[in-house]
């Protein structure tokens, strides 16, 4: 009798597992639904809480300051370092990593831990989407998970067929002016300029965030040029001022706007693509 209890127990326990794929393609199980989380970026952050287990995050890395309630989450460390025996003191059941934003001294230091990981890095919009509902499923949220997807997926729709077909606008993304920076057709910026009917001119670079020459953008000619607002008020973007002969300042089009809305894979891309959406229209208004 107590083997038959035993094996409807461990049959209980397996039925109970939750096995995901992570955007590494990795399986992720756990026996159970995560309780304890560790975030290590602020749009981790931003997807946790969207998907129901805000309360379940125990710490989190620096800037992660989406929504408010993530700013009093413990910090554990940067993109710099991560501080391994206060993880550790967290006692945490999962870590859901940045897999490209993390250094890989960093992502070998969780992975010798012994700890479920699952890596994210959307590089599409409907990936956004998707990382909610897996993370919906470790954390044992489904339902507040899948109801935040499709708000989220309804927004894009809604852009989508408004701007996607409208005539192309040719943007260079400027993300830091010294040295330039940009990002390449493999960023989730890329496709939000995808659906507001933007072309990303530097697309075909193979470095996810490469640095260009003055000469290479004034080469591409773009008709706007789009930055992120600095915490002063103020943007690189102005760099451009002088350029005449460039087609963004010709018809002034440089448009700054809230990076973080844009360069963070959570759902307020969706919101950040809505005002890219309508700067690059007044592009296209611009023209004679």
């Amino acid at each position: 009798m107590r083997r038959v209890l035993m094996m409807l127990a461990l049959a209980g326990g397996a039925a109970q597992a939750i096995t995901v794929r992570d955007d590494a393609g990795n399986s992720v199980t756990l026996a159970r639904p995560a309780q304890r989380v560790i975030s290590t970026a602020p749009h981790v952050t931003e997807l946790l809480f969207a998907a129901g287990g805000g309360e379940r995050v125990v710490g989190a890395m620096s800037y992660s300051d989406y929504p408010e309630a993530a700013r009093r989450i413990p910090v554990i460390g940067s993109d710099a370092q991560i501080d391994m025996e206060r993880l550790l003191a967290l006692r945490p059941d999962l870590l859901v990593v940045w897999q490209t934003g993390n250094t890989e001294r960093q992502l070998a230091q969780l992975k010798s831990l012994g700890i479920p990981i699952f890596y994210s890095e959307p590089k599409k919009l409907e990936e956004v989407a998707t990382s909610l509902t897996r993370l919906g499923q470790l954390l044992g949220t489904e339902a507040t998970a899948q109801t935040a997807a499709r708000d989220y997926r309804q927004k894009i729709a809604r852009l989508t067929s408004t701007y996607a077909q409208r005539p192309p606008v040719k943007v260079f993304y400027q993300i830091w002016e010294k040295p330039l920076f940009t990002l390449n057709g493999e960023h989730i910026v890329s496709d939000v300029l995808r659906v507001c009917g933007g072309r990303n001119v530097f697309a075909g670079l193979k470095v996810t965030a490469p640095s260009v020459s003055t000469e290479a953008v004034l080469q591409e000619n773009p008709e706007a040029v789009i930055g992120g607002e600095r915490h002063d008020g103020q943007s690189g973007i102005n760099i451009w001022k002088p350029y005449q002969g460039l087609l963004a300042v010709q018809r002034n089009n440089l448009f700054m706007l809230d990076s973080e809305l844009l360069v963070r894979a959570s759902p307020r891309i969706a919101d950040g693509a809505a005002v890219l959406c309508e700067k690059l229209e007044t592009a296209r208004q611009h023209r004679p």
